[in-house]
């Protein structure tokens, strides 16, 4: 599967935002949907869970959608499978939020148009934890 074409240095400045609004977020501690938002969490990002059926993850309120959210958010890491993507995405657009993150394993070209014509940059088929121990 392909994956974006940031470079190294334009991660960086990706991953130096830290309000991430994580859709998807398990309570399950085996899941990357889990491991990698806490290991975020634990390395200096503002952690929201978007999951529906939960109330709270990690001990963080867990809300239903992104529109729902009552602080702004830079980034949006979705979890969920590239063709369940689009409906999260345009949610999130509301927000207005500086990139969507869709992880290791997940492309959607529709959705990640839409939201490139609404200005926000696009990361696909990355690991934010990966890329994050990578590159600091």
């Amino acid at each position: 599967m392909e994956r974006d074409s940031y470079t190294d240095e334009e991660i960086r400045h990706i991953l130096s935002l830290k309000k991430v609004a994580v859709i998807g977020m398990s309570k399950h501690s085996a899941k990357a949907a889990h491991f990698v938002p806490k290991y975020l969490s634990e390395h200096g990002f503002d952690i929201t869970p978007i999951n529906p059926n939960s109330t709270e993850i990690l001990g963080k309120k867990s809300y239903p959608n992104v529109s729902s959210l009552d602080q702004p958010v830079d980034i949006v890491d979705i979890f969920r499978p590239s063709e369940d993507v689009l409906p999260f995405v345009e949610d999130a657009i509301k927000k207005k939020p500086k990139v969507i993150w869709l992880q290791e394993g997940i492309h959607n070209s529709e959705a990640e148009e839409l939201a490139r014509s609404n200005g926000i940059m696009v990361v696909f088929n990355r690991c934010m934890l990966a890329e994050h121990q990578r590159l600091f």
